[in-house]
């Protein structure tokens, strides 16, 4: 009995809430899959076999492959720039640039995706202004392609590489670089040989997020693609809607698993934060990368001219920045930001549209489709659905994930570190995976097509945001703090209440809010396991996207890229209160 309360008084038994409906949800229908895609229990990789026997599914499987690596490639080509040049401005034009990057990041897919269709369409502002201009005399076809499924999903994917880059550049010590200028090193060499390469983790975690998502795209390519653009997700939904078998769909999700398991092992996890063990991991992998994109050969090459230069450059000062060199910046990082923002912006200023068809700029200015929006009970239903969905999720993930966090963050660091990395296995696997695994779940468990088996399936991404942003805010807390409290005889759960949630509230409302994004926007998972019987707000946008092209879906969208903003609005002053009051505390603690 003794043991027992030793053993449910540790802090990581508040983890176990968190890991019981992941268990439950995603990882023991997940190893069943596994057996049902080798036929068990007369195991055998026949349901492989046939896939790959047909053509086209191994022409869709590389398919898939291709438009994740390009679409990666270009998040990368544009989102290193970006990221460096923010990294580089100052503290306001840096923050409003962050700001700037989030807003589109926290917009619905959905909302982005339709305001491609609207802009590259035949009637789209593209088209319209060459047009006008008398460039063209016919449309010209920029949407239902390959090219269109780039624009869309490069914009998509772009915050989520820019972000990780961000924050990977501001760790970066500016010493280091002028350190290496005042030894004769020219930009280019102080840029490549100092600074790339401690923004590797950075450029690590980035492709891998972006690659990841990218194989599980669904909506993306079936809205702005063609039938030559299918990806192996919407072969994933098609069968799982049209057949009742499930070995063979569940054969192609690992097919598509094993991809992106693939992509992690070749780049890897680092979950422990630790700039040190991150580079004492690092080992061959990359090292090898750091050599293939260093150009070891070549440098060995040009030893001889670089060390005469050296000698002559060395302890000169470096050169003041051009005002061109300024100028191109500033025009890059405004070109990527319009690419980010015009989206939005165009499906808010059609919205106001008065005609039976979507104009930009419109005509004239009017409400008729938002009092469409809020006269029609299918769209209203939709969205009490959504939103009633999105609250449940958001309590039980919240709760959930503080606690699990607050457990994790007491543990010794190398159990923490493989339990985080546990917990995050849902995030780090593509979305149309994570659905089929939460359609064997609630079929066993008869709960497909209701709200408590939505609930779950969209509990177990949220819970996993909210450890993830819990942990973080957890890992700059001052446990002197909760050191005081007891000092003056505060009890644990007193001291818990009264100091440890107060300080970590930011954190709290910041995982709730994305919790609750995440439910709001989730369309793929919902349109797996609810057999449209219950019609979410997305789901709703996703068949109108498909069917046609209703004008009401401008209001609808409009409301959607508005509600970041005021996300953003309404944490600003939680982190700021949260920040004054902190550093109050941490004056007041005893060292």
């Amino acid at each position: 009995m003794r043991n027992f309360r030793k053993v449910a008084g540790m802090p990581l038994m508040l983890s176990v809430p968190a890991f019981a409906i992941l268990l439950v949800v995603f990882g023991i229908p997940l190893v069943q899959l596994l057996f049902t895609s080798f036929n068990a229990p007369n195991f055998s990789l026949a349901h492989y076999r046939a896939f790959v026997a047909e053509s086209a599914n191994v022409r869709i499987l590389l398919q898939t492959v291709e438009l994740s690596v390009v679409a990666t490639t270009l998040c990368l080509a544009i989102g290193y720039p970006t990221a460096y040049l923010i990294a580089a401005a100052s503290k306001g034009v840096r923050t409003a640039l962050i700001v700037l990057v989030f807003i589109p990041w926290l917009t619905s897919g959905l909302v982005r995706t339709y305001a491609w269709v609207a802009i590259l369409g035949d009637r789209g502002i593209v088209n319209t202004l060459l047009i006008d201009w008398k460039l063209i005399t016919s449309p010209l076809p920029l949407v239902y392609n390959r090219f269109a499924v780039y624009i869309g999903m490069v914009h998509i994917m772009l915050p989520t590489m820019i972000l990780p880059l961000v924050s990977s550049m501001m760790g970066v010590d500016r010493s280091l670089i002028a350190a290496a200028r005042s030894m004769g090193a020219t930009p280019w060499a102080a840029f490549w040989r100092v600074f790339f390469p401690l923004t590797v983790p950075g450029v690590r975690s980035g492709v891998l997020l972006v690659f990841v998502i990218c194989l599980g795209f669904y909506i993306t390519p079936a809205a702005l693609g063609g039938l030559r653009d299918t990806m192996l997700s919407n072969l994933i939904a098609a069968q799982l809607a049209n057949s009742v078998e499930l070995a063979p769909v569940a054969a192609i999700a690992f097919l598509l698993l094993g991809v992106a398991v693939v992509a992690l092992l070749l780049f890897g996890i680092d979950v422990s934060g630790t700039p040190g063990a991150s580079q004492r991991r690092a080992g061959w992998r990359t090292r090898l990368q750091l050599a293939v994109m260093q150009g070891v050969v070549f440098g060995k090459l040009t030893e001889a001219y670089r060390a005469r230069r050296w000698k002559a450059q060395l302890f000169q000062p470096g050169r003041a920045v051009r005002w061109v060199e300024r100028a191109s910046g500033f025009f890059f990082v405004a070109l990527v930001m319009i690419y980010l923002q015009l989206p939005g912006l165009v499906v808010v200023a059609m919205s106001f549209s008065p005609g039976q068809l979507l104009q930009f700029p419109p005509p004239a200015l009017s409400l008729r489709w938002y009092r469409a929006f809020f006269s029609d009970p299918a769209w209203t239903g939709a969205l009490w659905t959504s939103l009633e969905l999105a609250v449940m999720v958001t309590v039980l993930s919240t709760i959930v994930g503080t606690l699990a966090a607050f457990g994790l963050t007491r543990s010794s660091s190398r159990l923490r570190s493989i339990l985080t990395l546990v917990i995050l296995v849902p995030i780090t696997l593509p979305g149309v995976v994570v659905g089929v695994v939460a359609y064997l779940c609630l079929l066993k468990l008869g709960l497909l097509g209701t709200m408590s088996g939505i609930v779950l399936a969209h509990s177990v991404g949220s819970i996993c945001l909210v450890v993830v942003i819990v942990s973080a805010t957890l890992a700059g807390f001052d446990r002197r703090l909760e050191q005081a409290a007891m000092s003056m005889r505060a009890g644990p759960m007193q001291t818990f209440t009264r100091v440890t949630i107060p300080l970590i509230r930011p954190g709290i409302i910041a995982g709730a809010v994305f919790a609750f994004i995440h439910s709001f926007d989730e369309v793929v998972v919902t349109s797996l396991i609810n057999r449209f019987s219950i019609y979410t707000l997305p789901l709703k946008m996703y068949e109108n996207i498909s069917n046609e092209i209703d004008p009401t879906i401008a209001a609808v969208g409009s409301l959607l890229t508005l509600l970041p903003v005021l996300w953003l609005l309404a944490l600003y002053p939680t982190w700021w209160k949260s920040k004054r009051i902190a550093r109050q505390g941490t004056a007041q603690a005893p060292t």
